[in-house]
């Protein structure tokens, strides 16, 4: 069965760091374009990152341009979302999630699989 499973959220305070890790099992990530998704209650799923299958190429909405930096390591079936400078706004679940290309990711369309989300709190 394929799976993605999200961890590392939790409290931190504005302007603090926080690194979010994704792991896949019954499926290897080599062949898939991995992003970030975050969702505020309230509010509609946003795009937060994504990376192309080997790293190579990756994207950020100007929300977090600066502040995300999202990384893999393919060894380790992992993709990680580093986020720094966090603010209130940032607070959200966040998700991972596998397509065939980026462009579907930035596109929020053809998404293979989902996580089950972890959640980030900023604040003081």
């Amino acid at each position: 069965q394929m799976q993605l499973v999200e961890s590392g959220g939790g409290l931190v305070q504005p302007g603090g760091s926080l690194t979010l890790s994704c792991t896949s099992s019954g499926f290897t990530l080599d062949y898939y374009s991995i992003g970030w998704f975050r969702q505020a209650p309230g509010k509609e799923r946003e795009f937060v990152a994504a990376s192309s299958w080997s790293g190579g190429t990756t994207y950020y909405p100007d929300s977090v341009k600066g502040r995300f930096t999202i990384s893999r390591d393919n060894a380790k079936n992992t993709v990680y979302l580093q986020m720094n400078s966090l603010k209130p706004e940032d607070t959200a679940v966040y998700y991972c999630a596998a397509a065939r290309s980026i462009i579907d990711l930035r596109m929020n369309s053809g998404i293979v699989n989902w996580g089950q989300g972890t959640q980030v709190t900023v604040s003081s």
